[in-house]
């Protein structure tokens, strides 16, 4: 029997399967499906004066965050030196989707990890994290809010696992420059995306890894992209603001993060989080993205950037994570 699939006749029982697939081109773990991601121009979400936007889809990775680049660089890079050992596990705080990618890797390879996290990131995170097998430790916190005791507790709290667990490794993700080759890695993708037309690069300020290694990495090709980083207005840190409670997920520690330096950025935007989730909603209604209130606070600062660039220029920026991790916190 011969079926003809607009194209040679395939003759069906006849041939095996590597006949049928190319089986080079099957992935050996979930864990190699990480980066290579899409970058998309917005269409409708534009800048007046002509700039163009575009938007690196982290939400394409396997646990729909660009988080699964460090969790992945972390554990193998404690794995090569020996941090990590074979019947070792895994320690981490974290806002949730640090946790869900530290638990797909750890999944993937056998870790055991313990989580601390809290009440104020929301429920699906958390939820994955435990569907994926990692333990967690709750911190209560202030109706929801994240702040900087609140950052502080969680770090306390891990630091204390990791003390009294023989044989467990603390990514310590705030401190941890392991992070930084992932960054660098999406920066060439960037680039090569972009063929080298890129005047600007605009990200949302966590541990502050993914704006340097990013940010550092595109400067050695063109030493005069523009860099900004982003942090939320009620807590504007970095900026030399005031500490404070904003409800932007997985940004905005509420002090100068270890990994900072002055120099990495060109200049810092203070959004909202009203702002971030109203660019958020905007970009699922205009432009098909469901993002969370991070991605709408890097294209609010995107959009201002090229208002300052002049036309004709590209600005990129990151959609940090799927929406579909925020749908309790609507």
């Amino acid at each position: 029997m011969e079926i003809d699939f607009c194209g040679p006749a395939i003759k069906i029982g006849m041939m095996r399967e590597a006949e049928y697939y190319d089986m080079s081109a099957v992935q050996r773990t979930i864990l190699d499906a990480i980066g290579n991601t899409t970058l998309l121009g917005l269409r409708n979400i534009r800048p007046a004066n002509g700039s163009r936007i575009l938007l690196k889809l982290e939400s394409e990775n396997p646990t729909g965050s660009m988080k699964d680049r460090m969790a992945l660089a972390m554990i193998e890079a404690a794995e090569a030196d020996g941090r990590l050992k074979a019947d070792g596990s895994v320690v981490e705080y974290t806002g949730g989707s640090t946790g869900v990618s530290l638990a797909l890797v750890c999944a993937v390879k056998g870790y055991p990890l313990q989580i601390v996290t809290s009440d104020a990131f929301a429920r699906e995170k958390l939820e994955h994290m435990r569907i994926l097998g990692a333990r967690l430790q709750i911190i209560p916190s202030d109706s929801g809010r994240m702040t900087e005791k609140l950052t502080r507790d969680m770090i306390e709290a891990a630091r204390i696992i990791n003390e009294d667990t023989p044989g467990s490794f603390w990514t310590d993700q705030m401190k941890n420059r392991d992070q930084l080759a992932a960054y660098h890695a999406m920066a060439r993708e960037i680039w090569a995306q972009t063929n080298g037309r890129i005047d600007g690069f605009v990200q949302s300020v966590g541990t502050a890894a993914s704006l340097r290694g990013t940010g550092e990495a595109l400067r050695q090709y063109n030493n005069q992209i523009r860099v900004i980083a982003v942090e939320p207005a009620e807590s504007p840190v970095l900026s030399g603001g005031k500490t404070g409670a904003h409800k932007i997920d997985g940004i905005g520690a509420g002090y100068v993060v270890p990994l900072w330096q002055d120099d990495m950025a060109d200049g810092l935007e203070r959004v909202s989080t009203e702002e971030a989730s109203a660019m958020a909603m905007r970009l699922a209604r205009e432009e098909g993205l469901f993002a969370g209130t991070s991605t709408g606070a890097n294209v609010v600062a995107a959009l201002r950037l090229a208002g300052t660039l002049g036309p004709g220029t590209t600005i990129v920026t990151i959609m940090c994570d799927t929406g579909m991790k925020y749908l309790s916190k609507k």
